[in-house]
């Protein structure tokens, strides 16, 4: 009897060991809320989710509830499996008091030369088709001489600070009387910016939206469409961008690269974008202009 009664009490001691205090319950419960909100974010089910993970629904519930702490490898499939972005990953690890698993040195530190040197190079040999690096709210890291030569109409004022190439291209004072299909083009772009907002809930994407969408007034009644530039789905396949420049106008398609295996955050951020000739006479234009 005393013998059990010493084992009675060691199973108590051991399992009251367990117990999460109020500041890790609260903990478990912010970080399952953020992983039920990008679930239902992908409108994946539990049981989706937790089938494409190999572990039961009622573990996945209690993850998402806070009654389980899950794994730092857990965690990290789940990002894979509901596309979470970089930044908000390392936000989630910290949270959940792991290391983060991507460095957070912005672009201009030393560390990163060779991301920098990489992105030069490819700027450099797209030309003579204009190609810029954007950073995730699509402001300006760099451009090739062709992409600077194409700008050269637009307000000083839209190219200091933070230079956004989304507003550039549709500000009044920017590209915008340059753009032969400005209702086309501008559908695209706003559509483009919402499947953006969808995949990462960026906060700064939406202000950038509202802003670009109160530029509707600048179009003549005869550039307005019924496109419905906030809608979801996939992005059309091909919308041209056709310039009117001195040279005549210029048609280009755009093509984006992105450095997809980057382990820091600002470099699996960037994006290349590239505006292809779409036709000869653009092409020949592009090599002049490259001769000049």
């Amino acid at each position: 009897m005393p013998g059990g009664a010493a084992a009675i009490t060691s199973k108590v001691k051991m399992n009251s060991c367990r117990v999460s205090s109020p500041d890790a319950m609260a903990t478990d419960y912010v970080l399952g809320t953020a992983l039920r909100d990008w679930r239902l974010h992908r409108r994946r089910s539990q049981m989706q989710l937790a089938d494409d993970m190999g572990v039961s629904t009622r573990h996945l519930s209690f993850v998402e509830n806070g009654r389980a702490r899950p794994s730092r490898e857990m965690l990290m499939r789940l990002f894979e499996l509901l596309d979470v972005p970089v930044r908000e990953r390392n936000a989630l690890l910290l949270g959940a008091g792991f290391a983060p698993a991507y460095s957070a040195a912005p672009m201009s530190d030393p560390s990163l030369e060779a991301v920098r040197a990489a992105m030069r190079l490819m700027l450099n040999g797209l030309e003579p088709s204009p190609a810029l690096a954007v950073d995730r709210h699509w402001n300006l890291v760099d451009a090739n001489r062709p992409a600077r030569q194409l700008m050269g109409g637009v307000a000083p004022s839209l190219l200091q600070g933070a230079v956004n190439v989304l507003r550039i291209s549709l500000h009044p004072q920017g590209l915008a009387p340059q753009i032969a299909n400005l209702a086309e083009w501008r559908g695209y772009v706003l559509r483009r910016l919402a499947h953006d907002i969808d995949r990462t809930k960026d906060p700064v994407l939406v202000e950038l939206r509202n802003e670009l969408a109160g530029y509707e007034a600048h179009l003549k009644d005869s550039q307005r469409t019924g496109v419905k530039e906030d809608a979801g789905g996939e992005l059309p396949i091909v919308v041209p961008l056709r310039l009117r420049t001195p040279l005549g106008e210029l048609s280009f398609l755009s093509a984006t690269t992105v450095f997809g295996s980057a382990l820091n955050v600002a470099a699996a951020e960037l994006a290349i974008e590239t505006f292809l000739p779409a036709d000869a006479a653009t092409r020949e234009v592009l090599q002049q202009m490259a001769k000049a």
